[in-house]
């Protein structure tokens, strides 16, 4: 069997901007914010990419985006090979079937006037896939393919605990087999004896479809175990972006460096786990990104070196670094390596 020329999910160049609400003078310009900024991704069929950072980052507003939620400002997004900005009428609702999302609140995805088969049997109805006779025994098959029992089609959402309301959701979004899925930190909001089946059915679901998944979420072990790829965004750019097991081991970003020191470890894996990073303040916010590289004015490795002008009047580009990884810092080499206690002494 011949593999596809193009990936699943392609995002070039992408940015979102949103307008500031709040008074304003008599013919005085809506100020606005970019919350995204030039984001460029490809995913394979098959294949999961994380995506990680604090919360802020721009990674739901990214999500959303690829799902038609939010609008774009720039840039293109292909679903495998098609693009959608371009799209109308019956070949846009043609590709919006091809990539479906599952949202973090498994208590506010669902309808809680609506029957569990009423909620299954949208995406059938709405897309015409299944003509009416066929709806039960598809919303049946559904159910049993996320492990829960057929009977359950006849109650609502609330005779469900958080696990089981995840698994309706992630049922809903494979409902026509899409090659594309965006999880939307789908585990946060559950307990963590429940996390590990929910992970494991949407790593057997990608594995049964062949489906090309953006797992967005800020627990690092979570990513580490289902992703193959991470990319680390900040202030809606992409930082860093490379394999799984080489971003944990040696980060290229200094960003990357202070969320791997951040999560929590029996035993510390590498320097930055064993040297915790304490980031200085907030994120800032997109209305006010700092000059040069967005990450400096947080940065212990800014630090670390004296404070480069460079880092306050240049912003790094994405670079290709030796092994395919791509890191938007001037200092990659230096980034896996924090000092001992690591603070930010200037500004």
């Amino acid at each position: 069997m011949s593999q596809p020329t193009h990936p699943a999910l392609e995002i070039k160049d992408l940015s979102v901007e949103f307008r500031t609400a709040g008074s304003r003078r008599l013919f005085e310009k809506p100020a606005s914010f970019r919350a995204l900024s030039d984001v460029s991704l490809r995913i394979r069929r098959g294949e999961v990419m994380g995506l990680i950072g604090e919360s802020g980052s721009g990674k739901t507003t990214l999500g959303k985006a690829v799902v038609g939620l939010t609008g774009t400002s720039a840039g293109s997004i292909r679903i495998n090979g098609q693009p959608v900005d371009t799209a109308h009428g019956a070949a846009r609702r043609a590709l919006a079937r091809q990539v479906q999302m599952v949202f973090q609140d498994p208590y506010a995805s669902l309808h809680p006037r609506k029957t569990i088969g009423q909620t299954l049997s949208e995406p059938f109805r709405i897309q015409g896939t299944a003509s009416r006779p066929e709806l039960e025994q598809r919303v049946r098959a559904l159910l049993q393919r996320v492990g829960l029992s057929p009977d359950h089609a006849a109650r609502c959402p609330q005779h469900f605990s958080g696990g089981q309301r995840q698994r309706i959701a992630i049922a809903r979004a494979i409902a026509n087999d899409p090659p594309v899925i965006i999880a939307d930190e789908p585990v946060s909001a559950l307990d963590v004896s429940v996390q590990a089946q929910i992970l494991n059915l949407l790593d057997d679901l990608r594995a049964e479809q062949d489906m090309a998944m953006l797992f967005i979420s800020h627990d690092l072990s979570v990513v580490r175990h289902l992703c193959q790829r991470i990319a680390v965004m900040y202030l809606g750019r992409i930082v860093e972006i490379g394999p799984s097991r080489e971003m944990t081991a040696a980060p290229a970003h200094p960003y990357t460096t202070a969320l791997m020191s951040a999560a929590p470890r029996v035993k510390a894996r590498n320097r930055a786990q064993a040297n915790p990073i304490v980031l200085a303040g907030d994120i800032p916010s997109h209305a006010a990104i700092p000059s040069g590289c967005p990450f400096h004015t947080r940065c212990w490795l800014y630090a670390q070196k004296g404070c480069p002008s460079r880092c306050r009047s240049e912003t790094p580009p994405l670079a290709t670094l030796p092994g395919g990884r791509r890191s938007a810092c001037f200092f990659p080499d230096e980034a896996a390596h924090p000092a001992p206690c690591p603070a930010l002494a200037c500004r």
